[in-house]
């Protein structure tokens, strides 16, 4: 997944504005506080260095899981048009992109931030968008909005105050909810939380989960995919890496006002292929199986070989 020019261009702009060391410094507290807690909420860092090291690190992530999933969420509604948007915790804009890019439709993008300064990237990178910035945490209701975002948002709340975001989210919802946190215990643990409340208040199953009943997984395991991201020269000289990829690993839920066609199952984790042999782990709604595919069956294997982590298994 790759950034078009202009946003490249934009963050390392913003990136020549830090002194290398001093932004290399808090791209890697960044990177490691991310990994530990799935959020930048208690990085105390000055304002303009902590926006450009979470354009640097954090944009191409979050940009590259919102984009995978929204291209899923394309594929469910069918032929249902999408021509506004709701974006909450917005940062700059990393998920807002990427649904531009997926619906091309889209008139009217709505975004709510709570930082002033990532707020104000966000005003530079979408000029003609409405940005608010807002605590999120308010009891204010939003205006409705046919597709909204909560993009690696609800993990930076209390419990109490999830529920309420959650519950305002989906008030101000026409078409279709999508929640997004990062693909860890702890975040898939909020996207489920998510979840059975709103299938409780009525909400329809859109993806990934092939049914609305209890989710089958059981602890310690979890539910994640991932998304494949470029590093450019920038990031990887911030992170020291020789890869020009990293992955993103993202826990989702995307939620409906009305039903839509769900996959008959889910492949949740990366096939392991072996000569004449594909290995999956696909979830059907009320189990985890293992299914293991031979040359017996050489359509199921041709498929199995194409087939990807988070994709639709029949």
């Amino acid at each position: 997944m790759q950034l078009a020019p202009d946003i490249r261009d934009y963050i390392e702009a913003q990136a020549l504005r830090v002194p290398f060391a001093e932004l290399e410094r808090a791209c890697t507290a960044m990177s490691a506080h991310y990994r530990g807690l799935g959020n930048t909420a208690g990085l105390n860092l000055p304002a303009a260095v902590k926006t450009a090291a979470y354009l640097v690190t954090r944009f191409p992530a979050t940009h590259a899981a919102a984009h995978s999933v929204l291209n899923e969420i394309k594929h469910r509604l069918g032929d249902v048009e999408i021509t506004s948007l709701l974006d909450l915790g917005a940062g700059p804009g990393c998920a807002t992109l990427a649904a531009q890019g997926v619906f091309p439709s889209l008139k009217t993008c709505s975004l709510v931030e709570s930082d002033p300064v990532l707020a104000g990237a966000a005003r530079d990178l979408f000029p003609s968008a409405a940005v608010l910035a807002r605590d999120l945490r308010s009891e204010a209701d939003y205006e409705a909005h046919d597709l909204v975002l909560a993009s690696y948002l609800l993990g930076e709340l209390s419990e109490r105050d999830r529920s309420r975001v959650t519950d305002r989210a989906w008030r101000a919802t026409r078409v279709a909810l999508v929640i997004i946190e990062p693909g860890s215990t702890a975040g898939f643990s909020v996207v489920r939380a998510a979840r059975d409340r709103l299938l409780a208040a009525g909400a329809r199953m859109a993806a990934p989960c092939p049914a609305e009943g209890p989710c089958p997984i059981q602890a310690p395991d979890w539910c994640h995919f991932a998304a494949r991201v470029e590093r450019t020269s920038l990031l990887r000289r911030m992170k020291h890496a020789a890869l020009g990829y990293e992955d993103e690993k993202f826990s989702y839920v995307a939620l409906t006002r009305t039903e839509v066609a769900r996959a008959q199952a889910r492949i949740i984790r990366r096939p392991e292929q072996r000569p004449g042999l594909i290995q999956l782990v696909v979830c059907r709604g009320a189990s985890i199986q293992g299914e293991r595919v031979t040359r017996r069956k050489p359509e199921a294997f041709r498929s199995a070989r194409k087939a990807k982590w988070g994709d639709e298994w029949a």
